[in-house]
């Protein structure tokens, strides 16, 4: 009977250490991804390409971007885009317009620019001003040069998962994705945003097959919006693998709405004041100090998805350069094999 209870005792005693012990190891937080390390990467690759095709024969790739008024953002993210040409080798130029522009007047200057044969991608920078029609904007840029990937024929061809000038935003998510391993077959992914820029290009990416001519993930994805109740997005959420919060608010993706090792991509660039310090500061969509605590991998804000948009702008320049020397079938066959 003595030596049942000192078994017993025993027993306990080793159940209690296992319990400790399991207690005293820590998930490890999240793997913070480097946007600035993989846009690097990118444009270096881009520089190569440029000069591979520049010893070849061919001028330099051209990039035209046309600023309209004075949004310090707009301006800020034009000189990053210029200067990241100017890195991998790209001539660019920046065309500034006063907000008073007409619509009218703009069409005419990218009509002038669409007939340029030294220009090799064109965009507009977004926004612009309220009286503008975006939409007749975009799709007043040839197809071929629109490096934004926002005219209605690239994004027909994104959602029929045919070759297409891929906006930069969602193909740069999709690189953060393929260049970190993050798996995506048979996958749950949650995409908390629809626009038609973002959101819904990276769900096309991301669900689509990957054995089409322009190849998906094969995940199962589900896209919520500003209507969505935060409990219903949190029950999508807690079961994804994956979460891709472009929605552009503040804290909307927080720890308890993730399951453990999920991986995290926040597209979200929101400025807000600090509590602390009373000065402007930039944050994404996500809690990131609490949500890193329990995701596998988390992309900053800034740092993150920024970077990437820029670089992958660039490689849509040099395929709208090579893209407008070839016959159309070549152009086919060059973008699906790129």
């Amino acid at each position: 009977m003595a030596s049942v209870r000192t078994l017993r005792k025993v027993c306990q005693r080793a159940q209690h250490h296992a319990r400790d012990l399991h207690l005293s190891v820590s998930r490890p937080e999240a793997v913070v991804i480097s946007g600035r390390k993989l846009a690097r990467q990118i444009r270096d690759e881009a520089r190569v390409d440029v000069e591979k095709w520049v010893t070849t024969g061919n001028r330099r790739p051209h990039l035209s971007v046309v600023l309209v008024g004075d949004n310090p953002a707009s301006h800020s993210y034009v000189l990053n885009k210029t200067r990241a040409a100017a890195d991998v080798g790209i001539t660019s130029e920046t065309i500034l317009k006063p907000s008073s522009v007409s619509e009218e007047e703009l069409m005419e200057l990218i009509d002038k620019l669409n007939s340029d044969h030294r220009v090799d991608g064109l965009l507009v920078q977004l926004p612009l001003p309220e009286y503008i029609d975006e939409r007749r904007i975009c799709n007043a840029v040839s197809p071929d040069k629109d490096v934004d990937g926002f005219h209605v024929v690239n994004v027909g061809r994104l959602c029929l998962d045919q070759s297409s000038m891929l906006p930069a935003t969602p193909w740069g998510v999709w690189e953060i994705i393929k260049r970190t391993g993050i798996p995506t077959l048979g996958k749950n992914v949650v995409v908390a945003g629809r626009s038609k820029n973002v959101g819904m290009p990276i769900a096309m990416l991301l669900h689509t097959d990957g054995r089409h001519e322009r190849p998906g993930g094969d995940a199962t994805v589900t896209i919520s919006h500003r209507y969505t109740p935060k409990e219903q997005l949190r029950q999508h959420t807690k079961i994804a693998d994956i979460i891709v919060a472009a929605a552009g608010i503040p804290n909307l993706i927080t720890a308890d709405m993730i399951k453990e090792g999920a991986a995290v991509i926040d597209v979200g660039i929101n400025r807000i004041q600090d509590p602390l310090t009373g000065k402007d500061r930039l944050v994404g969509d996500v809690d990131f100090e609490g949500v890193r605590k329990k995701a596998s991998y988390i992309t900053p804000v800034p740092g993150g998805v920024g970077p990437m948009t820029v670089a992958m702008l660039m490689k849509n320049t040099i395929k709208a350069a090579k893209n407008l020397l070839l016959t159309p079938p070549e152009r086919m066959r060059m973008v699906a094999s790129s």
